[in-house]
């Protein structure tokens, strides 16, 4: 099933429902109606709203913070249950959906399974999109008489489940919104749209459900087949659901935005740069250039960060090992190999923030994807099975290890005979207090000025030769929209003897 609404189409829409997503919907069977309050009594009679086993920890908690016996709009009088309608209470019509919250739907499919010992749960968005394909529902305004009870055509509140059928099911559009097991985010491709930023982002945060199909009172972009609504799991709205059985696993999709500002600012360096300021473009191409022979190379890349070198370089070699000594970084670039797209929020000014979304198809670099492997270890104590490689990049890390002069001494090892270093680095020791003693250089010795690339060289000459020329390469960070730091990196190419 393809997901999303195109810019191009006729009808108006929120931003959350622009992108493109594609799911595999595997078979899955779903009740011909929706659930009923006739058929959720039954719960109520097992004593279902009395036993932890059949909520989630979420829908227990609420269960119990709010004494729950029965549905909210229930009521019960000597007489027998009653409904709250919009404008009135009537005797309870058994043979209407019931209106419930997620928590209270999905204990109910807990409960039914338990009794059946078959696996019910609600349906996820794609499956309810599947569900409508196959009942051939059109879109709002294509009808000429709405397929459902929906858009006030019929009634001014639900009725009985068995009076609107499309195809082999009832109620697929109208009469309740239907609870989908689903939490809302953005399809790939998704932005917020400048006049409205705070709409959907916010509920970007697994905790929101989506609702599908509209209700009786549903008019406008919200009785359409695109239109992507969403609450928190314990609030009410004119929603029911129906049941799904299915053999395959219920595999949630979560793809919020990242929130560490380390992370995002990295991302923002790395991804949100134009190619005349992003060092890790401007980096790869300096490689392409002056490296021959890529494609046989086996590459290291020793400072993955978020990833943006690995995958510029990916189709020019053999294949591509990328490191990084935090896992919060490189399940970054590990979420665009595998999903082909990443979030992360960055600051604009004070309070105000800018959300961003990275589609790897969009950068042009989706291709040869495969040859690259992302790994957390420590550049300094690099574990043996790091070894024998034809390039080693070491992109800015000198200044964040805790002994740049160790590294250097030993790094010969890990490289193959003729094979490449390449060294970027702004020689800003004291940003992360290296010891005087670790420093290859930036001192006097003997009274003389040691810089940094003599340091180096000295420590690299008894297994390397230093190739060409130095040359700087700009590398800019990001703090707010207003505020980015500029640092000058020098570039320098050695080859082992």
């Amino acid at each position: 099933m393809e997901l999303g609404k195109p810019l191009n189409h006729p009808l108006y829409g929120w931003d959350n429902e622009y992108g493109t997503y594609i799911e595999n919907v595997k078979d899955f069977e779903a009740s011909q109606m929706l659930i009923s309050n006739g058929e959720f009594l039954q719960f109520i009679q097992d004593r279902g709203y009395e036993q932890s086993v059949y909520w989630t920890e979420e829908g227990w908690s609420w269960c119990q913070f709010k004494q729950a016996e029965m549905p909210l709009f229930w009521r019960r009088k000597p007489d027998g249950y009653w409904l709250r309608l919009v404008a009135e209470e009537i005797p309870m019509p058994w043979n209407w959906p019931v209106e419930v919250n997620y928590l209270e739907a999905k204990a109910f499919c807990n409960w039914k399974s338990a009794k059946t010992g078959q696996t019910y749960r609600l349906p996820t968005e794609a499956e309810w999109y599947r569900l409508a394909v196959h009942c051939k529902i059109p879109d709002q305004p294509a009808w000429e008489k709405a397929p459902g009870n929906i858009n006030l055509e019929y009634c001014a509140s639900p009725c009985p489940v068995n009076t609107f059928k499309s195809g082999d099911f009832y109620d697929v559009l109208g009469n309740v919104w239907q609870w989908t097991e689903t939490p809302i985010t953005g399809f790939p491709g998704f932005k917020v749209h400048s006049m409205y930023d705070d709409f959907s982002t916010p509920t970007f945060d697994g905790k929101h459900n989506l609702i599908k199909g509209g209700s009786w009172i549903s008019t406008g972009n919200e009785a359409t087949l695109h239109s992507r609504y969403a609450f928190r799991r314990h609030f009410y709205q004119h929603a029911g659901f129906r049941l799904v059985q299915s053999d395959e696993p219920l595999v949630i999709q979560d793809e919020p935005y990242e929130t560490d500002m380390e992370v995002a600012n990295s991302c923002e360096n790395l991804w949100g740069q134009s190619a005349q300021t992003n060092f890790h473009q401007q980096l790869a191409n300096a490689i392409r250039k002056e490296i021959k022979g890529l494609n046989q190379m086996k590459v290291l890349d020793l400072n993955a960060d978020t990833g943006r070198l690995a995958f510029e370089l990916a189709p020019y070699v053999k294949e591509l090992m990328a490191l990084d000594f935090s896992a919060r970084f490189i399940r970054m670039p590990i979420r665009l190999q595998e999903r082909g797209f990443m979030r992360y929020i960055v600051r604009d000014e004070n309070d105000l923030v800018f959300y961003r979304e990275v589609v790897l198809a969009d950068t042009g670099l989706d291709k040869d994807t495969e040859k690259i492997k992302f790994m957390q270890d420590n550049a300094n104590n690099l574990k043996p099975i790091y070894t024998g490689y034809d390039l080693i990049i070491a992109p800015c890390i000198l200044e964040e290890l805790s002994c740049p002069k160790q590294f250097l001494a030993g790094i010969h090892q890990r490289i193959n005979e003729g094979g490449y270093l390449i060294i970027a680095s702004d020689y800003d020791w004291e940003r992360n207090h290296i010891k005087p003693e670790c420093r290859p250089g930036g001192f006097k010795k003997d009274g003389e000025p040691m810089t940094s690339l003599d340091g180096i060289g000295e420590l690299l000459s008894a297994h390397f030769s230093f190739e060409g020329n130095p040359s700087n390469l700009f590398k800019y960070e990001w703090l707010n929209s207003r505020t980015q730091l500029q640092r000058i990196c020098e570039v320098t190419i050695w080859r082992k003897k």
